[in-house]
């Protein structure tokens, strides 16, 4: 899936840095000039951090150069989502299939429990200079031709297909055209899983009007990320805190099931202001100078990516023994108590970040030239999230009455949903114009 899926840019040139500087010397008057370092030992000129972070956001270059290692992190993660709907049928919290399986329920846990999160940070990582270098109206455009578009397309059509096939189910003689009359007028109107895009539509339309009131409004976050470069715990430190304060008190409130709703916009309420965070704060990561930060390849994150990986076991083991209290020694009462909400809350914020810097930290030390598997289809890997709903619901409803096993029913959605989305959408793409969107 994509950030909105921008152009992936790197901020970190040579003349990126001269140009901040001449830009600071030029429009700055009276700064406050002293000697320093960046983050990786250079010597350099700084007029404040804050406001070298702006000057550098707005003079970086406009080639549309790729960050590879990003690229291919965003791309993984679009495998994770066909994944984990391949395999949703299959485990005890999805059960709509006969065939069951304990380790789907394992994949299914970890993807939900950072997946979005982590695809709202890295959509955030490239908004903010983004926003520097296009007009309002012209971000706006662009936002509603990439996000609206495709989500009032995929609304319409993709969607009432998808959940068509769960509704033969139940209805075998429902003819399609009564069913979409009956989504569209009636009700309910679930959105699957392009709800990210709507969301990730509002948060893009919410940072621009920020943006204009305050250019400097995420360099905090900035300057952090910058000073987390040789010790990413910091940055770590502070994911965790904010995500903690924006996702305990809606889950306590709210609970894991409730829903906000309007036709086919909806989003789960608990974790409204938790996906707002990760957008937040990777925009602030992204401003500036994101090649000498906490994501930096150079830096100590890639290096301890094996401690991150260990970082991540802990929580979610702890949250596996809070799902058995729920089910054995509460069991699974209607509404849970506030202590659990906030015990399962704090242990999945810990897991969400850990596990972000994990992949992150992995992809970040790869150093593999490619085309590799996910270089290739990096371009379809949008379109790919968008399709593969209506596909993957499809080869379950065929896969139904088979008496097979789990793995190998997963295995045959898995294969055939990349395989199919990717081809669907390569055509797609070919359509003149399409790539705009696609």
């Amino acid at each position: 899936m994509t950030s909105n899926f921008p152009p992936w840019r790197r901020f970190q040139s040579d003349g990126a840095v001269h140009a901040a500087k001449e830009a600071l010397l030029n429009q700055v008057p009276g700064g406050n000039i002293a000697a320093g370092q960046d983050a990786t030992g250079a010597d350099m000129t700084t007029i404040s951090e804050t406001a070298v972070a702006g000057a550098k956001a707005r003079a970086a270059p406009r080639a549309k150069t790729r960050n590879l290692s990003l690229d291919r992190a965003r791309t993984f993660l679009t495998l994770v989502v066909l994944l984990h709907h391949a395999v949703i049928p299959y485990t005890h919290f999805g059960h709509t299939d006969p065939a069951e399986w304990i380790g789907f329920d394992m994949i299914v846990l970890a993807n939900d429990s950072f997946f979005m999160a982590m695809f709202f940070f890295l959509s955030g990582l490239f908004v903010w200079p983004g926003l520097g270098h296009k007009a309002p109206l012209t971000f706006l455009r662009e936002r509603l031709l990439r996000l609206g578009l495709p989500f009032a397309v995929a609304a319409l059509t993709l969607i009432p297909i998808a959940y068509y096939a769960l509704a033969l189910r139940q209805t075998p003689d429902l003819t399609f055209s009564a069913f979409w009359w009956k989504t569209v007028t009636v009700g309910p109107w679930p959105s699957g899983p392009i709800w990210f895009v709507w969301v990730l539509l509002a948060f893009d339309l919410t940072a621009s009007l920020l943006y204009r009131l305050s250019p400097t409004l995420v360099f905090p976050i900035n300057r952090i990320a910058q000073q987390s470069f040789a010790e990413p715990v910091r940055f770590w430190l502070l994911l965790v805190l904010v995500t903690e304060i924006a996702y305990i008190p809606l889950l306590i409130h709210y609970g894991t099931n409730r829903w906000f709703e309007f036709g086919p916009f909806s989003v789960q309420a608990s974790r409204v202001l938790l996906y707002a965070s990760y957008f937040l704060i990777g925009a602030g990561v992204g401003c500036a100078n994101i090649g000498s930060g906490v994501i930096s390849p150079n830096g100590q994150l890639p290096r301890s990516r094996w401690i991150w990986l260990l970082a991540t076991l802990m929580p979610y083991a702890l949250m596996w023994g809070m799902i058995y209290i729920k089910r054995q020694i509460l069991d699974n009462p209607p509404v849970l108590p506030w202590w659990y909400h906030l015990c399962y809350g704090t242990f999945f914020v810990l897991f969400s970040a850990a596990i972000l810097f994990t992949i992150l930290a992995f992809f970040l030390h790869s150093k593999a030239p490619g085309p590799n598997l996910l270089d290739r289809m990096q371009g379809e890997a949008y379109g790919m999230f968008l399709v593969h709903y209506p596909i993957v619901l499809w080869i379950q409803y065929a896969l139904f009455d088979r008496e097979w096993p789990a793995i190998v029913k997963a295995a045959i959605a898995f294969v055939l949903t990349v395989i199919l989305s990717w081809a669907v959408t390569a055509a797609l793409r070919k359509i003149p114009g399409a790539t705009r969107v696609l």
